[in-house]
């Protein structure tokens, strides 16, 4: 994950995120330099990590914008125990519209943060015959989930408090794909755009 700040105050906007990453500390690895921040460990923590860090930032007047890789099931890396996941466990023997119902759902109540954001995203399932099911399962989701703003080339475009925003790209991520194969998410936020005014 890598933050990028559009003031000259850049350092105080960022130490100020990575400040929101305290309360995960004891639930994540994670690692900082001076180009971006590695978080490993389950789905949950780690996104509502990244959610309080860019809602934090984007609390400031400034622009700001985030890009963030999310990778599960990854063959290459060593299967970490603390990657576990029940949501995904319980996927495995879900059908693909019980779990849009259930993504649908969890969307519905997520918490409210107060914080407007822009998100586009792409998701890839890997590995799999099968996988634009997958996709289209996901999209259909996404049209459903009260943030979606439009499609666009190659990914997709929500906009909403951030509580949502956030909700819906967790349930993208772990709904979609098989749950014990290879999926990432490429993502960027953005938060107080000129362009937007």
């Amino acid at each position: 994950m890598s933050l990028y700040p559009m003031t000259s105050d850049f350092v105080t906007v960022i130490m100020s995120g990575l400040d929101a990453l305290t309360p995960y500390k004891n639930k994540l690895r994670i690692e900082t330099d001076d180009m971006s921040t590695l978080m490993v460990g389950a789905p949950d923590p780690l996104i509502d990590a990244i959610r309080d860090l860019f809602a934090a930032t984007a609390r400031m007047p400034d622009h700001v914008t985030m890009h963030v890789t999310l990778s599960r099931g990854c063959p290459g890396e060593p299967d970490d125990p603390t990657c576990r996941c029940e949501t995904l466990t319980r996927a495995q023997d879900q059908s693909l519209e019980e779990r849009k119902a259930l993504a649908l759902e969890a969307v519905h109540s997520a918490p409210e943060l107060g914080v407007q954001i822009d998100i586009q995203f792409s998701l890839y399932v890997l590995g799999q015959d099968r996988h634009m099911d997958e996709i289209y399962g996901c999209i259909d989701f996404l049209k459903g989930s009260g943030t979606f703003l439009k499609s666009k080339n190659f990914c997709t475009r929500l906009r909403g408090d951030a509580g949502a925003v956030f909700e819906t790209v967790r349930q993208a991520f772990l709904r979609f794909g098989p749950a014990e194969g290879h999926v990432t998410l490429d993502l960027t936020a953005s938060a107080n755009s000129p362009s937007l005014v």
